[in-house]
C-alpha cells in the first residue's frame, strides 16, 4: 500500500505523537479501542497529507467502513431544490456534526425510490443509514432488503421491528401555536399544508386543541407557481382570517411574502406562524414565529441508536423529541 513518494504511516504517527499501530487501525476501521478524539485527529491528518483516497479504499474493504448514509426522498414538491429546503438543510447540518463527532463519515443521497437506499448501502459497505421523507409502507419494504440498521426521521407507519423511528411532538407543536394565537385573541384561524395526512394533519389537530375552537384547513398545491395562483384567487377569503398557521416555515414565509405583496400587513392584519424553526425564520421580515424542534438532539439520538442497533440486533422502537414555541414578530394581537 505504501510506495515511494507517498506519505508513510510512521510520518503520520510521528506528527501526531501516536503509535504506528494506532494510525493503521484508524485506516482499516479498527477503532473500538481508539478514542473518538484520536480517530478524528488521525483522519484529519490523513486528509491534510492527501491520503484520503487510499484510506477510503482500505475502509471499504473492511467489514466496518465507518460510513453512515443519509437518504432523502426527492419528492416533486421540492421542485429540484431538495437540499436547500430549510428543514432538510438544517437536518443535514446537525447530522454532519454528530456523525463526525462519532468518528464516522457521512454520505448523502437523493432518491425517488427507497430501494435505491439498499443499493447505496451495499455499494459503499455502510454501517447504518438515516432515512428521511419516504412514505409509510416504504420503510418496512427497505427493512426486508438490507441487513444494516437504519433510523427514520418522522415516519408515520406501523413499526414491525428492526427500525428506530424518531418522531417529534407534531400535535403538541400545533397545540402550542393554537394556545399562542388564542392568548393573542385570534379566533378566525386558518391552517395551510400540502396534504391532509400524517404529520401535517397532526399539527392541524393540535392547532384546534390549542385554540379550543375549530380552525379552517386549506390543502395548497405542491408547486410554487400553482400556490401563487391559489392564493391570488382566494385573496379576499384570506383577508377574513386574522391568523394563518403553515405546516412548515417555508410555506409560512412564502405566504407572508404573498400577503405583503398584496398590501396585507403582517402581523397588523394577519398573523403568520410556521413549524420547524429553521434559519429562514430569522431571515424574513418580520421574523417568523415557529415551533422549534431540536435538530441537534435528534441527530445525536439517531447516531446513538444506530450504534446500539449494531450491538443489539433486537433493539428498535418509536421515540419522540419534545418541541417548543418560539414567538417572534410575525404574530401579534388580533386586530
Amino acid at each position: 500500500m505504501w510506495t515511494e513518494g507517498r506519505v508513510r504511516i510512521v510520518d503520520i504517527a510521528e506528527e501526531l505523537g501516536v503509535s504506528t499501530a494506532t494510525v493503521s487501525n484508524v485506516i482499516h476501521g479498527k477503532t473500538k479501542r481508539v478514542s473518538a478524539r484520536t480517530v478524528k485527529r488521525v483522519q484529519e491528518k490523513l486528509e491534510e497529507r492527501g491520503y484520503i483516497p487510499n484510506m477510503a479504499a482500505a475502509l471499504l474493504a473492511q467489514n466496518d467502513s465507518r460510513i453512515i448514509g443519509v437518504v432523502i426522498k426527492d419528492h416533486e414538491k421540492y421542485e429540484g431544490q431538495l437540499l436547500t429546503d430549510p428543514f432538510v438543510a438544517a437536518s443535514l447540518n446537525c447530522l454532519a456534526d454528530e456523525i463526525e463527532r462519532s468518528g464516522h463519515f457521512m454520505m448523502v443521497k437523493k432518491a425517488k425510490n427507497i430501494l435505491d437506499a439498499a443499493r447505496f448501502a451495499s455499494m459503499w459497505n455502510m454501517v447504518g443509514m438515516v432515512i428521511l421523507s419516504f412514505c409509510a409502507d416504504e420503510y418496512q419494504t427497505l427493512r426486508g432488503q438490507i441487513h444494516i440498521p437504519f433510523v427514520v426521521y418522522d415516519g408515520c407507519f406501523e413499526n414491525q421491528g428492526r427500525i428506530c423511528n424518531i418522531r417529534i411532538d407534531d400535535r403538541g407543536g400545533g397545540r402550542r401555536v393554537g394556545e399562542h394565537l388564542r392568548k393573542l385573541g385570534h379566533r378566525r384561524v386558518l391552517c395551510v399544508a400540502d396534504n391532509r395526512e400524517h404529520v401535517d394533519f397532526q399539527r392541524y389537530q393540535g392547532l384546534e386543541e390549542g385554540l379550543g375552537a375549530p380552525a379552517d384547513f386549506w390543502q395548497i398545491p405542491m408547486h410554487r407557481r400553482e400556490r401563487e395562483d391559489f392564493y391570488r384567487e382566494r385573496l379576499e377569503d384570506l383577508r377574513r382570517y386574522t391568523a394563518v398557521f403553515a405546516a412548515s416555515d417555508f410555506y409560512a414565509a412564502e405566504l407572508m411574502r404573498f400577503l405583503q405583496g398584496a398590501g396585507v400587513r403582517v402581523p397588523g392584519e394577519i398573523s403568520v406562524a410556521g413549524f420547524d424553526d429553521s434559519p429562514l425564520c430569522e431571515q424574513v421580515v418580520p421574523a417568523l414565529t415557529s415551533v422549534r424542534q431540536d435538530g441537534a438532539r435528534r441527530a445525536q439520538m439517531a447516531i446513538d441508536m444506530l450504534e446500539r442497533m449494531g450491538r443489539e440486533a433486537d433493539f428498535s422502537g418509536d421515540f419522540r423529541v419534545a418541541v417548543r414555541l418560539i414567538p417572534r414578530a410575525s404574530t401579534g394581537p388580533c386586530p
